[in-house]
């Protein structure tokens, strides 16, 4: 028998974000898309770990506790060592002023993206960096996906038909229905509780949770409810019908 070729390490990728929540949906979406992700709070410690071994590409945030993300791209751009001169370089920040956006290309990034973002555009921009940086995409078997069971009135993962209340389907069909999209609790109310519904917005929160919790007794880690303060929910992961 043929010796089956060695697949390829995937890539990986370093994430500087001191945000909790910002990092935990933006290495779930790369993760589940292939990609190994290493996180880390501090410039100090993001610039020990590119000491150590280059990734694949990085991806910076502005503001940090210990200094600032334009600072380390414009020392990597700096740097004797060819793998980390050339390094893709994905910019995140709070501030969508022109001048920062100038400052970061300016400074070496390779794109920009200014929060709130798409965990799904984000993880095009990766791939479409790494493309152009001659690097190959991640190569991994799919993940299990959530599907609308529209003939049983049912969301199914992986195959198998999920245990939830009338109120947690009800909320889960219409995030799955609209993914990459970001929903108000205003929508939520209308579309799972009825357009005249009494029910405020702490009720919507209330059921989000409880469905989060649900979700996450199926895959330890899994987060597929992208929460954006101020504006609503998203569903980030990929679905099928």
């Amino acid at each position: 028998m043929a010796a089956q070729p060695e697949r390829a390490a995937p890539p990986r990728i370093l994430l500087l974000e001191d945000d909790p929540a910002i990092a935990r949906t933006v290495a779930f979406a790369l993760e589940r898309e292939g990609f190994v992700v290493d996180q880390e709070l501090l410039v100090g410690a993001a610039r020990q770990r590119l000491a150590r071994a280059a990734p694949a590409l990085a991806i910076l945030d502005v503001g940090l506790p210990d200094g600032n993300g334009l600072a380390l791209c414009r020392e990597l751009r700096a740097s004797p060592q060819p793998a980390l001169a050339r390094l893709p370089v994905l910019m995140l920040t709070a501030r969508s002023e022109e001048i920062d956006r100038v400052l970061g290309l300016e400074l070496g990034a390779d794109d920009y993206m200014a929060k709130p973002f798409s965990p799904r555009e984000l993880v095009a921009r990766v791939r479409a960096l790494l493309r152009r940086a001659g690097l190959p995409p991640a190569d991994t078997e799919p993940p299990p996906r959530f599907a609308l069971d529209e003939a049983g009135q049912r969301v199914c993962f992986a195959g198998q038909p999920l245990p939830l209340t009338r109120l947690e389907h009800g909320l889960l069909r219409a995030l799955l229905a609209a993914p990459g999209r970001i929903l108000s609790r205003e929508a939520l109310l209308a579309a799972v509780w009825g357009p005249h519904s009494e029910a405020e917005d702490r009720t919507v929160d209330t059921h989000v949770k409880t469905l989060r919790a649900k979700l996450r007794e199926l895959a330890p880690g899994l987060e597929p409810i992208a929460t954006h303060r101020g504006q609503g929910y998203e569903w980030v992961l990929p679905t099928r019908r």
